[in-house]
């Protein structure tokens, strides 16, 4: 845990600035005061290490992938006060209700029989995409949403998903850690790389073949 890098609280321009420093912010505890955090070692997803297992490549196909067509639906469910260790209260929800209407807060949606079944929410800034939370209605669908994220931002340029904590959940899908020394020492060229084309306009996106 760290010093809060910005006495102006939530606001965009002081999110972006605290990212940019390898800050975000969550309560500490549920209502509790907001913390910024900058953990170590810092939970990352290497693109070239996703794992795809048969059954995950077996469903895709039956769910449709939008960009942004949702982010308040994904968001509000993300919060949802059932789930378990909720972090997600007002603050948070508007503060980045905010972010995606300056343009740096996205969401990637999986969607089934025109109804929203899983997906998950993060900052993009340059080469770094910085996951929020994710959630699923449908089984598997939040991980249908992380494989085509991850395929989406494969190009020719650096990148990476800062996933925070690298939890066992996250670790089946192929998360690792950077020591937090590690993770500020690559940011910078990350934050040069242009933003991710995927995010660019919101809508349906073509699955690439599993």
């Amino acid at each position: 845990m760290g010093q809060n890098p910005s006495s102006t609280g939530l606001e965009p321009a002081a999110l972006l600035a605290a990212y940019r420093r390898g800050f975000f912010p969550m309560p500490a505890e549920p209502g509790g005061p907001m913390v910024w955090w900058s953990p170590d070692p810092r939970g990352v997803l290497e693109l070239d290490d996703l794992i795809v297992h048969r059954s995950l490549r077996q469903i895709r196909p039956k769910f449709q992938i939008r960009i942004d067509t949702a982010f308040e639906a994904v968001i509000e469910a993300c919060s949802d006060p059932a789930r378990p260790s909720g972090w997600i209260d007002e603050r948070i929800r508007s503060a980045y209700i905010d972010l995606h209407r300056a343009g740096y807060a996205h969401s990637v949606e999986a969607w089934l029989d025109a109804e929203l079944a899983g997906g998950l929410y993060g900052v993009s800034i340059g080469g770094l995409f910085a996951g929020e939370s994710m959630f699923h209605r449908v089984r598997d669908a939040s991980k249908v949403a992380l494989v085509a994220l991850v395929e989406g931002l494969r190009d020719q340029h650096r990148r990476l998903i800062d996933v925070q904590w690298a939890t066992p959940h996250l670790r089946s899908l192929g998360a690792g850690i950077l020591s937090r020394r590690d993770y500020l020492d690559r940011l910078p060229l990350l934050l040069a790389s242009p933003a991710p084309a995927v995010l660019a306009r919101p809508g349906p996106i073509q699955a690439q073949p599993p």
